[in-house]
């Protein structure tokens, strides 16, 4: 029963990665058409000079057919990038999982030390100066 609910959390994991990749990459579209749309308009202060005729012969929509097309494509484009930055936001927080108790996970196995076994000096019954262990200073 664990293993299962540990599956599933993994394939809702690689789901919402799967989604954050493709709306990662709609973000950096949406990002470059909306500079490019912003950069063909032209400012406020261009509209005198082409009342007077001068440019409007070089425009690629005419001296005012651009305005409405243009504003209407960029707000539209802004509101997908603002909304897909809220979506992708949202999508990071969820993507921190809480870690799952102790008692849900698999077991861990643990692999045990042999301990060798080493044998004790007995130097009662020896004599200090010969053993090969060091005496301790006798005050």
């Amino acid at each position: 029963m664990n293993f299962s609910i540990f599956a599933m959390q993994q394939e809702g994991v690689e789901l919402m990665e799967s989604l954050q990749v493709i709306l990662h990459v709609a973000q950096v579209v949406i990002a470059f058409t909306l500079i490019g749309f912003i950069l063909i308009q032209h400012g406020k202060g261009a509209d005198a000079g082409a009342a007077f005729g001068s440019g409007a012969s070089s425009t690629v929509f005419g001296s005012q057919g651009s305005g409405n097309f243009l504003t209407k494509t960029t707000a539209v484009l802004a509101f997908l990038f603002l909304a897909n930055s809220l979506t992708l936001g949202y999508l990071a927080t969820q993507m921190v999982v809480e870690p799952i108790s102790i008692m849900e996970t698999v077991p861990v196995v643990v692999e045990e030390i042999m301990e060798i076994d080493i044998p004790a000096v007995d130097i009662t019954n020896s004599d200090v100066n010969s053993s090969d262990i060091p005496a301790i200073p006798v005050e």
